[in-house]
């Protein structure tokens, strides 16, 4: 799995369901905290935070990079702290229903996705039913998001 995949994946996923902040036109926002634990749960890692003036940004670091497939619902660049977080931190940020809405969505867009034949190779997220097939290390060897 690569977070360009997940992003792909989670721009069909994300909704009302997993964000009471979503938005047609910025489906990315308010889903920090829950999209964070979906990219935990497929490439591993850690959740980290940085304080903005809303509140915590949550997102990820797996193998040393910066993992923010949420940064797009912001319209100027942020200043990461990088402060470490935890998964109940992050679960804390959400409402009842919105992780498992995410998680089902997230696992539906990627069997619908591009690569649908690879569905049944990927059974579900780490700690689900089955690890990733498709989490490897070479998976997640460039920086994210790239650099412009």
């Amino acid at each position: 799995m690569t977070p360009e995949r997940l992003l792909a994946a989670l721009r069909r996923a994300w909704s009302p369901a997993s964000s009471r902040h979503w938005r047609p036109d910025n489906p990315a926002l308010g889903q920090c905290d829950v999209t964070a634990l979906v990219v935990q749960d497929w490439l591993g890692g850690e959740i980290l935070k940085t304080p903005l003036p809303a509140g915590w940004h949550f997102y990820n670091r797996v193998d040393g990079r910066h993992i923010d497939l949420t940064a797009a619902q912001f319209t100027a660049p942020i200043q990461y702290a990088d402060l470490p977080s935890s998964r109940g931190e992050a679960f804390a940020g959400t409402l009842p229903g919105q992780y498992p809405a995410l998680a089902a969505r997230l696992l539906s867009a990627l069997a619908a996705g591009p690569a649908a034949g690879a569905a049944a190779s990927f059974p579900g997220p780490a700690g689900g039913p089955a690890a990733p097939a498709e989490r490897r290390p070479s998976d997640r060897t460039t920086a994210w998001p790239p650099s412009p």
